[in-house]
């Protein structure tokens, strides 16, 4: 990536061709910084499979709709408004007319800074055209293929355009093949935000980001404590309830720390202003040995925990002939005791524990799904039955099993949970478990290509429906070559039955049908469990309480443009509370 100029970004920023004043904020101002565990793997919005990428990338570019972080409710972005045909298949949104691309020395004043439907168009465009490698981006596998009308045949080289792509004037009509429940769901996701046509063709997006967000790329130190800086975007175009400018804060900072324990230093010495989720050593000490400052009116420090859309689980490599019979993946699941790990190794920071399957059990936010019936399919701690199990698959105590690769990528948490995790497998099953840690990106080449036996993984939910956590065993996204990346579907799992339920789902009318058929397609994924469910996560999260308008959700969808900083007073605080009761 191109480090953009600091001092020349800085002159942009008091030299804005915005041809009206902006009204800000009378707490305007400042910088918040925040960790993440691991740097972006891409710089392309289509092609992003991981939440850290997502997460940076989603504060610089938008897509034509998005989700409000208080209510998961969805939001005009890019499109100021849309409508639905009666039979579900046609959606027109209608583009605002005064969005602009951060600026960029393609660019040659703010006019042609303007996003029109030719961003829109060849943004999608891309979004359904093969990578460099030959792959496809997640964009098309897991929003278009089969879904956006013209969007395959494109895909595959047979036509020049997306057939049910059209622009008129402002607007941008997307015709879909079937109709979808979940289609403005997926369209908020970082996959299909909306990127300049001039930069795409000018071949220079993978250096440069450049998007329409409240903050601009502007800096990226690397080093012992690598850090990214994105300043605020003063020709953004939102505005809040009282038309002052958006964003609030001067700059945004992503350090990159991937052991806990720094970062909750970090956050200590004041280096910090948000962690999420605890070391899980220092638990205690920090709760306890800081009460005062959680109680405290005004408090010092906000505390937050709440059910996420998080699953964290382990898979098998469904190429390995030992792990193609389901005797062993159940010998395997039954052989984990979960609430060890839950309360000796993370400590209680966990929703619930893994005795349901993939998708997380919170049903205040996954409405109408089947939790208990596919709990009752699920795996708990049974060491006897797990011994008899892999006895049953000609492997008695484990005899001729031979050892097994667990790849994960290391962390205080990951890695202590492979060490408990292998040490339970060889107590019950008599099966040593090789612990194989590498960094994220070195394990997120590792799965999509099969190079090991048993893998760690988490999935974050992209938008609040069972199938984006399903969507990950969908058979056909398994590449026909052993040879080719597995990108999504990453254990290579093959159940025609799972797909015909996943399919049903998908082409379900009602949301209540959908539901119903994502249920049984779970229930029949946990019969023949490709995964070991381990927890799903409920963070502790630990922000100073100067953070204003930072908000945690079920999807751990975070964003700034509203946040501002400001320390409390006690009488403001008082009056703030007395309101609210």
């Amino acid at each position: 990536m191109r480090k953009i100029a600091f001092v020349v970004v800085l002159f942009a920023l008091f030299t804005s061709c915005s041809e009206t004043e902006r009204q800000e904020f009378e707490y305007s101002g400042g910088t918040v910084n925040m960790a993440l565990e691991n740097e972006m793997s891409t710089n392309i919005p289509r092609n992003v499979l991981d939440y850290y990428s997502a997460k940076v990338l989603n504060q610089i570019t938008e897509g034509l709709v998005g989700f409000n972080t208080e209510t998961l409710k969805i939001e005009p972005r890019l499109a100021k408004s849309w409508t639905k045909s009666d039979d579900g298949l046609k959606y027109t949104f209608t583009l605002r007319n005064d969005v602009y691309f951060h600026p960029h020395e393609l660019f040659s004043g703010l006019e042609d800074r303007k996003m029109t439907t030719e961003d829109v168009v060849k943004s999608f465009e891309m979004a359904c055209t093969k990578k460099e490698d030959g792959t496809a981006p997640n964009s098309y596998s897991s929003i278009f293929k089969s879904l956006l009308k013209g969007a395959d045949e494109f895909y595959e080289g047979k036509a020049k355009n997306i057939s049910g792509l059209t622009i008129s004037g402002q607007n941008v009509t997307m015709e879909l093949v079937h109709e979808d429940q979940n289609f403005l769901n997926k369209m908020t996701h970082v996959t299909v935000n909306i990127v300049s046509k001039k930069i795409i063709e000018a071949g220079v997006e993978s250096e440069d980001i450049i998007g329409t967000g409240p903050f601009i790329y502007t800096d990226y130190k690397s080093g012992e404590q690598p850090s990214l800086i994105l300043t605020k975007n003063v020709d953004y175009y939102d505005v809040d309830e009282e038309g002052n400018a958006l964003p609030y804060l001067d700059s945004l900072v992503f350090v990159f720390q991937s052991r806990k324990l720094e970062q909750l230093d970090m956050f200590e010495e004041g280096q910090l202003d948000i962690i999420v989720e605890l070391p899980t050593s220092r638990i205690t000490r920090m709760l306890e040995g800081r009460i005062e400052d959680f109680n405290s009116k005004p408090p010092v420090l906000v505390l937050s925990n709440n059910p996420l859309l998080i699953s964290h689980f382990y898979f098998f490599n469904m190429e390995d002939e030992r792990f193609k019979n389901p005797l062993v993946r159940k010998a395997f699941n039954y052989a984990i005791d979960k609430e060890t790990i839950g309360r000796d190794i993370i400590r209680g920071q966990y929703n619930d524990l893994g005795e349901y399957g993939i998708v997380p059990p919170i049903s205040k936010v996954l409405r109408g799904y089947d939790f208990k019936g596919i709990k009752s399919v699920g795996y708990s701690y049974d060491p006897e039955l797990a011994k008899k199990l892999l006895a049953e698959a000609g492997y008695p105590n484990g005899e001729g099993f031979g050892s097994v690769e667990l790849r994960y990528n290391i962390s205080d948490t990951h890695s202590a949970v492979a060490d408990e995790f292998a040490k339970q497998i060889f107590k019950v099953l008599g099966i040593n478990v090789n612990i194989d840690g590498s960094s994220f990106e070195q394990l997120t080449a590792d799965r999509a290509n099969g190079n090991g036996d048993i893998f760690r993984s988490g999935w974050s939910a992209d938008y609040p429906s069972p199938e984006t956590f399903l969507i990950n065993f969908y058979g056909k996204f398994v590449p026909e070559s052993k040879n080719e990346p597995s990108p999504i579907n990453e254990s290579r799992y093959k159940n025609p039955l799972f797909d015909e339920f996943y399919e049903q789902a998908q082409n379900s009318v009602k949301l209540s049908d959908q539901m119903r058929m994502f249920s049984k397609a779970e229930t029949e994924l946990m019969k023949d469990p490709p995964i070991i469910p381990l927890w799903y996560a409920g963070d502790i999260a630990i922000t100073q309480s100067y953070v204003r308008n930072f908000h945690f959700n079920a999807l751990n969808h975070f964003e700034f443009k509203r946040v501002y900083v400001k320390p409390w007073t006690a009488e403001e605080y008082k009056a703030s509370h007395a309101e609210k009761n």
